[in-house]
């Protein structure tokens, strides 16, 4: 199992991550502006008129599709509100992906001068290793 997630981590292009992560980030602001800028859609306010003589016939009919629009109406509205906190996630994703990318990279600066000052530790105990056996 764990030899698999290795083979996955291996396989990514982490210098393309690492270099669109601002652009992600970006994006998902962006996204989150316009969703968050647009309002959700309000009801028609018509109302039937059942009165009118020419209507008596569909006044049923006319009830029955105003109240299939208000509940057209009252779904889009819950689709919208679901769009908005689907677009609030994604941004606050996008944001802890750069967070993340910015502490692998300096993860990654770290390990590299680490790796450097155990190379040239290394190099000095070997030489001085090679020095008290010549003497």
């Amino acid at each position: 199992m764990a030899l698999s997630w290795l083979s996955v981590l291996q396989n990514v292009p982490w210098k393309e991550v690492m270099s669109n992560a601002p652009n992600v980030a970006d994006g998902a602001k962006k996204l989150w502006t316009t969703i968050a800028k647009k309002m959700p859609p309000t009801a028609p306010s018509t109302a039937p008129t059942p009165d009118a003589p020419a209507d008596a016939p569909f006044a049923a009919e006319i009830a029955e599709l105003q109240a299939h629009i208000g509940a057209l109406d009252a779904a889009t509205a819950t689709l919208h509100d679901q769009l908005l906190a689907t677009s609030g996630v994604l941004k606050t994703l996008a944001e802890q992906n750069t967070q993340l990318i910015a502490r692998i990279e300096a993860t990654r600066r770290r390990v590299l001068w680490l790796a450097l000052v155990t190379g040239a530790s290394a190099l000095i105990a070997a030489s001085s290793l090679l020095l008290n056996l010549l003497r």
